[in-house]
């Protein structure tokens, strides 16, 4: 189970401390969804689950105001729960001083945003889906080509490291050289990094590491991509049949995710960077609905049927 130190939380927002609990840098969500307390103020508890992280807009703190006092730091006392890793406040709101008297007697962190809550519930769910997200490393190269997300794989010394080299030249981006962190985001997405210590470095053989970032500029660069294509590199074999008209799409499965996939068979005077920019372009093509081997293969079938083949 991958946690999300509140700390690191707080820094990523760049969020207000109103109160910091004694165990501030122990606190952690391992949940990646994000509650706003509507029903659970009125004091209803059914179905709530207080290890999320809780935020609180101008309809929370609204209906707040309409209590005196006492009425208001019981409602809060029954509402919060030492097992909260923290309360978000959004749009800079006022903060009742009940609420940090409850917050200090369950050792809740509150917090306060300048965000308006729509827009941090948001951010604050992409975050937690990318940090909490099931992950395997896997060594290649991922780069984005024509906002395609390619993953190239293959055996050591095959050429990953070059082609990555020449499509950064061409003008694409790299995110991950040699180890590529993936993590599953939903059923259908999945997203790769780099490790952090080795992000934007590449490694050349005969010529050592290089820094794609100071070389080439913050445009050839990327954090994050989805990955859209894995693409296998592998030396050429003559005994093996390869994928000539690409009429039937092959797949890689990653962590319970079917990814389209191709195999390149390598040999000398392929210009592999051309060959991972024309995937990726169609690619592109068969996710906005037109296949050409579809189309071939259908035009050549419709001329036999009309005699044309005789």
């Amino acid at each position: 189970m991958y946690k999300v130190m509140i700390s690191d939380f707080i820094k990523e927002f760049e969020l207000e401390i109103i109160y910091a609990s004694d165990n501030l840098n122990e606190k952690y969500v391992t949940l990646m969804e994000v509650n706003r307390p509507g029903l659970q103020l009125s004091g209803y508890l059914g179905y709530f689950f207080p290890e999320r992280i809780q935020l609180m807009g101008n309809m929370e703190m609204s209906y707040l105001g309409t209590f005196d006092a006492k009425t208001r730091f019981e409602k809060l006392d029954n509402y919060m729960d030492d097992q909260m890793p923290c309360i978000v406040i959004a749009r800079e709101l006022m903060v009742y001083d009940e609420m940090i008297q409850v917050a200090r007697k369950y050792n809740v962190p509150l917090l306060r945003t300048k965000d308006i809550t729509s827009i941090f519930l948001s951010s604050a769910i992409r975050f937690l889906n990318m940090e909490l997200a099931e992950r395997i490393s896997l060594h290649g190269e991922l780069l984005e080509v024509y906002g395609e997300g390619i993953l190239i794989q293959g055996e050591s010394g095959v050429g990953k490291s070059e082609t990555a080299l020449e499509l950064v030249k061409r003008g694409h981006r790299l995110i991950a050289d040699d180890v590529v962190e993936i993590r599953k985001v939903s059923e259908t997405t999945l997203v790769g990094t780099s490790p952090e210590d080795i992000r934007y470095f590449i490694e050349l053989r005969g010529i050592g590491i290089i820094d794609v970032r100071s070389l080439y500029g913050v445009g050839s660069i990327k954090k994050y991509d989805n990955i859209d294509i894995v693409i296998n590199l592998e030396l050429w074999d003559e005994n093996k049949r390869y994928n000539r008209l690409g009429v039937v799409d092959e797949y890689n499965e990653i962590l319970g995710t079917p990814i389209p996939s191709l195999t390149i068979p390598v040999r000398p005077g392929r210009n592999l960077a051309i060959i991972v920019e024309v995937a990726a372009m169609n690619a592109r093509q068969k996710s906005m609905g037109y296949n050409a081997a579809q189309v071939l293969q259908d035009r050549i079938s419709r001329k036999f049927e009309g005699g044309g083949g005789k």
